[in-house]
Parts: structure tokens; C-alpha cells; sequence
């Protein structure tokens, strides 16, 4: 028997564009009412070629916001020292509002020591120490951008989200455990599953809201989804695909979406769900912290 799809499809692509237009809004009035152009920085070490054409896009986005953006192409052997010294002259630039060091930098260089360089008021990646501590206790600030995206979606989809239930799986720093701790401020009950959940098909089964963030191509199967759920997947893994001809690849999900869309109320596609809205939340992110930064109040829709 065929699976049959049944659930919502959560078009990611098309909410973005609809936040990026709110997003050129606000840069539009900021630069109106208060002479206040948002300032992102974008530093890239090496040549990783995903990094490259993500480091494009966002850039790219930037300016077509209206916003002020800033591109830093280091050498692969470019010294932790520099990085470092580049990372302090944009925290004391009053135009950059945000800064962001694509990840990975190269083994000689300490991602830590540079992460926790960056002036927490322009963290718009929410990485440092500081940015975390305020994400945990409700403080003003960026949002974790793929965690801030895949709320906007379930806000967008199912209203208000207090008292149900959420299964987060995967504890990673970049998005399971902010994404723990937003489903809390939303008055969730949050249940983090992992590598050592014993017996996790269960624990999904009990989910009404389920965040797949494993890194593992269909590692959730239809059958673990409770009938109705609303199932985000975060997963972007990238396969062998002969059958696309030699050398081709193809994306997959961490949910097996032809088996869960058939028992899902609702669920975004692997591509075009959650990554979509990544780029655009950084940009939201920057202009919150252009507004924080000037001491003026932040866009309440487009942040947590």
C-alpha cells in the first residue's frame, strides 16, 4: 500500500518571503524615524563551498532589505590573531549591528574563543554565553535563527501553542535546546529526546507538536507520529542519488516524510520548509538588535 499524503504541507519558502517583506518594512521606518540603518557583518574563513554560497545568499538578502551589509572573505591560513582583532574592530563599529562568523573555521583557529569574542549585543547566531543566558530567562535579544523560524511556523499553523505537548529530538546547541526553551515560553510541556531516549518511538508518539533535529536521513518513521501531530524537520542531510545521474545528490529530511504525511496533521518538506526561514530570521535578528543597540524597541513580529 502507497502512503498517501494527508497533512498541511508548511510552505517555509512562502512565509519567508512574507517575513522578509515585514522585515523591509521595519528597515524602511527605522531609516525614516530615526536615521537607523541595520548593519550586518559576515565573516567566512577558507573555502568551504557551502559556506560559500550560504555566506552569498545571505549577503545577497541583506541588500535587499534595505539593510547595511558587510562581507569578510579570510584566507584559509589566515592567523587565529587576525580573526580575532576583525571580529573586535566590528563589535567597536557603530554602522554593523550584527555580526556573524560562518562555522566551520579551520582546525588551527578556536571557533570557541571567536564566538565568545563577539560583542553579545551583535550576536545576532544567539552563540555566545550571554545570548543563551537571556534566551533562558526571557531577556530582550536575537533568537536562535532556526529555532526563531521553525516557531514562527508552528505560531502561523496552530495559534496559540500553551499546553500541548512537544517532543524536541536532538539536544544539539544550535537547535535542540533553544528550540526546548522557546516551546517553554510559549507554555509548552517540552520533552527532550536524544541518542540515549530509551524507547523513542513511544516518546514521539505522545507528541502533539514534534521537532526532528537528529541529523539522521528518515530516522522517524510514520508510525511514531501521533495522528494530527504538527512535525517540523529541521534535517537537511545530503545523499547519493545515482538515479539522478553520476555524481548527483539529493536532500532528506530527519522524518521519513512519505509515511508521516500520511498520519500528520501538518508537516514541512525537506527542501523548501525550515531552511528557508533561517537566512530570513538572521536578518529579523539584526534588526532587533540595531534597535536594542539604539535603545529602542524591538519589532515584536519578528522575534519570540
Amino acid at each position: 500500500m502507497t502512503d498517501t499524503t494527508t497533512a498541511r504541507i508548511i510552505d517555509g519558502k512562502s512565509f519567508a518571503e512574507g517575513l522578509r517583506g515585514r522585515i523591509a518594512g521595519h528597515v524602511a521606518r527605522l531609516k525614516a524615524e530615526h536615521g537607523l540603518t541595520p548593519g550586518l557583518a559576515v565573516v567566512i574563513v577558507g573555502h568551504d563551498p557551502g559556506s560559500q554560497v550560504y555566506v552569498a545568499q545571505k549577503a545577497k538578502q541583506t541588500v535587499e532589505m534595505g539593510m547595511y551589509s558587510e562581507k569578510y572573505e579570510l584566507a584559509e591560513t589566515v592567523s587565529e590573531a587576525e580573526v580575532l582583532a576583525l571580529v573586535q574592530k566590528l563589535n567597536a563599529d557603530p554602522a554593523i549591528h550584527g555580526i556573524l562568523v560562518q562555522l566551520p573555521v579551520p582546525d588551527h583557529i578556536d571557533s570557541k574563543k571567536i564566538i565568545e569574542t563577539i560583542d553579545p549585543a551583535k550576536d545576532v547566531d544567539c552563540f555566545t554565553p550571554a545570548s543563551v543566558g537571556k534566551l533562558v530567562i526571557g531577556l530582550p535579544g536575537p533568537v536562535s535563527c532556526t529555532p526563531l523560524g521553525c516557531l514562527m511556523l508552528l505560531r502561523d499553523q496552530l495559534g496559540d501553542l500553551s499546553g500541548l505537548h512537544a517532543v524536541v529530538v536532538g539536544r544539539s546547541n544550535l537547535v535542540g535546546k533553544p528550540m526546548a526553551q522557546l516551546l517553554l515560553r510559549e507554555n509548552c510541556t517540552v520533552t527532550m529526546a536524544h541518542s540515549r531516549t530509551q524507547d523513542l518511538p513511544a516518546i514521539v508518539r505522545q507528541a502533539d507538536i514534534v521537532i526532528a533535529a537528529v541529523g539522521r536521513p528518515e530516522m522517524i518513521k510514520g508510525d511514531w507520529i501521533k495522528p494530527g501531530a504538527t512535525v517540523i524537520d529541521v534535517g537537511i542531510n545530503r545523499i547519493d542519488a545515482p538515479e539522478r545521474g553520476p555524481g548527483k545528490t539529493r536532500l532528506l529530511g530527519d522524518v521519513d516524510f512519505a509515511s508521516a504525511s500520511a498520519v500528520a496533521g501538518a508537516i514541512t518538506p525537506v527542501p523548501g520548509g525550515v531552511g528557508p526561514m533561517t537566512i530570513a530570521c538572521l536578518l529579523a535578528n539584526t534588526v532587533t538588535t540595531a534597535s536594542l543597540i539604539n535603545g529602542l524597541v524591538p519589532p515584536s513580529d519578528l522575534t519570540a
